[in-house]
């Protein structure tokens, strides 16, 4: 590490970042980071002190006052967060030694934290948001024929829709916070550098928690909206059901049995977990089959094919996959692998009185 990087690293403007990461913190600070209303209001009365103070020796002690009156203030109705709240405190004492890096905490919650949590509130919180209208369109057009494009349109679509209006909020934010520490802060552009880098750190890493929330919904979430679509009643799994039946909805068929439907990508490793539900298993619970909507293929192998097939799991895939046409052709894959667009309509066959 050359000694520009290590000066730079030294900057005052370096605790950008870790005032961003303190006011965050949850589990050590109280997380009053996320609150942007104190925020704004406790920089404009710092900023206030620091343009009526100019020239007194006390202005970076007053301003520590009203950081402390602050943070206390925002510890009302939060009694757990009493002890978290004096914690952050005395570590924002001990860190802000002078009154630039009082200046640097300034920005850090008008620049960084306030433009972060606005930020956040716009970007969905649901893949949904990209995928119903689509998927729907998807339907309309091609009817069963489509499940396969919806299938993948979900778990595509709303990923990417979700990440293009993370990356239009981060440039956003990064073009204004860039501008406001050049032209009215004066920053040099390695001090801006190390503001906006601290920045687009932080952003990353709470949109990073934000995606945790939205993973792993979708493709479950487009199970009930192909059933619903076609006018197919489904329901959750009843709470008894062990895991290693897990599916993503439930259709009642003929005489009180069920009828188990999952829409993925792929298989994955999971068929080890359904594997180890065995026929007794299904019987137990009713199940008559389980059918999966699978749209990537290739990892079906003959041996997952006859194994999950002899335990009343169907597949459909694709009506142009090669596995599909391959199976059609094979003695004991065939009654287990259909084309996608006879998934309706065996359903509807399953469930009618």
């Amino acid at each position: 590490m050359n000694k520009e990087i290590l000066e730079s690293l030294e900057s005052q403007w370096h605790n950008a970042y870790w005032f961003s990461r303190m006011l965050i913190s949850n589990d050590k600070y109280g997380g009053i980071g996320k609150d942007s209303k104190l925020l704004a209001k406790l920089a404009s009365a710092l900023r206030v002190i620091e343009v009526e103070n100019k020239q007194s020796h006390s202005t970076l002690q007053l301003q520590k006052n009203v950081l402390k009156e602050f943070l206390r203030e925002a510890t009302k109705g939060r009694k757990s967060s009493i002890d978290r709240i004096n914690l952050l405190i005395q570590d924002l004492n001990e860190r802000i030694i002078s009154r630039e890096q009082m200046q640097v905490f300034i920005i850090t919650c008008e620049a960084i934290m306030i433009p972060i949590n606005q930020a956040l509130k716009i970007i969905p919180s649901d893949d949904k948001e990209f995928t119903l209208i689509m998927a729907k369109a998807y339907l309309d057009a091609e009817k069963e024929a489509g499940l396969a494009n919806v299938i993948n349109l979900w778990d595509d679509a709303g990923v990417k829709g979700c990440l293009t209006a993370e990356r239009t909020e981060v440039i956003k934010a990064f073009q204004v916070l860039r501008l406001y520490l050049n032209k009215e802060q004066g920053l040099t552009l390695e001090q801006s550098d190390i503001v906006l880098s601290g920045f687009v750190q932080e952003f990353e890493r709470r949109l990073g928690q934000k995606r945790k929330s939205r993973a792993g919904g979708s493709l479950e979430d487009v199970t009930a909206f192909i059933l619903s679509y076609f006018g197919i009643n489904s329901a959750p799994a009843p709470e008894h059901f062990q895991a290693d039946i897990e599916v993503d909805n439930w259709v009642k068929a003929k005489n009180g049995w069920l009828i188990g439907i999952s829409c993925k990508r792929t298989l994955r490793e999971r068929w080890k977990q359904v594997s180890s539900a065995d026929a007794s298993s299904l019987s137990k619970h009713k199940i008559k089959h389980v059918f999966h909507v699978i749209t990537f293929d290739e990892d079906l192998s003959d041996d997952k094919l006859t194994l999950l097939g002899s335990l009343r799991h169907i597949f459909y895939l694709p009506d142009s996959s090669r596995r599909l046409k391959h199976a059609q052709n094979h003695i004991g894959l065939k009654e287990y692998v259909r084309p996608m667009s006879d998934f309706i309509k065996d359903l509807r066959e399953e469930i009618k009185k």
